[in-house]
């Protein structure tokens, strides 16, 4: 079996995020970058595919030099080797990202014959765009899954779970397919010491792709708004005792 998982370098959004002046990008002055949570799970399912079948994962990014880190991290956990599609660090819009992409795959299979699964985030972590994995596939002429928290492979076609309000959707493609994994799909486990060295000497093949004119446009980015916390004190000791039991009939518990 070969697998290909496609990341992306993004901003750590774990923390305060914050937008550029022009609200057209993240800005990244005080944080670091990573892979995406939603990547991070694609990487490890990826993994764990060739874990079970044998055969080979490669891991790629379309992004900056520094985007290499990325890749190592991801070939330290299992990934074989890696595609690094090296740009100058600008933002490529879904359509090109794509293209782009559906070469390196094109390229690859010309040489090593086809990707039994290609796995994405469902979406990328910064812009949030949800266009790329859907749009390899429509390229490759193959189908695609998406918003997907479950898979698994077997004589030729792919089981993927999709969670519902009333329980899953279940959907059965035959392979190759394009396969969008959310975060939860799996637990993604920590790179190792041997892991991380054995990961300095796989192969990376590296190579920039011309980027083309951008025919999609980001307007503007907008952070989620938070919901705000308050805490009141009630009082001290003994006299805070009538505070409590008024409260919590208040809200119905006595």
């Amino acid at each position: 079996m070969r697998v290909l998982v496609c990341v992306k370098r993004v901003p750590a959004v774990a923390g305060l995020i914050t937008l550029t002046e022009d609200e057209r990008a993240i800005d990244t002055k005080y944080v670091g970058f990573q892979v995406g949570p939603h990547e991070e799970c694609a990487v490890e399912e990826a993994v764990r595919l060739v874990e079970a079948h044998g055969g080979e994962s490669v891991v790629l990014t379309l992004g900056p030099a520094e985007a290499l880190e990325q890749l190592r991290e991801a070939m330290s956990i299992g990934a074989n080797r890696a595609i690094h599609l090296v740009t100058d660090g600008a933002d490529w819009d879904a359509e090109s990202t794509a293209g782009a992409i559906v070469g390196a795959i094109r390229a690859d299979e010309a040489a090593n014959g086809p990707f039994d699964v290609v796995l994405v985030g469902n979406e990328a972590a910064d812009s949030g765009g949800y266009q790329v994995g859907v749009r390899i596939a429509r390229a490759l002429g193959r189908p695609a899954v998406t918003g997907i928290k479950g898979l698994s492979v077997a004589d030729g076609t792919a089981r993927a779970e999709q969670e519902a309000a009333s329980g899953r959707n279940v959907f059965e493609v035959k392979l190759p397919a394009v396969v969008a994994v959310l975060e939860g799909i799996n637990l993604p486990r920590y790179p190792s010491v041997p892991g991380r060295l054995r990961a300095k000497s796989k192969p990376v093949a590296s190579s920039s792709p011309d980027r083309p004119a951008q025919r999609l446009e980001m307007r503007r980015l907008v952070v989620p708004a938070t919901e705000a916390k308050q805490a009141q004190v009630l009082g001290r000791g003994a006299e805070a005792a009538q505070a409590v039991v008024e409260l919590l009939s208040s809200v119905g518990v006595l």
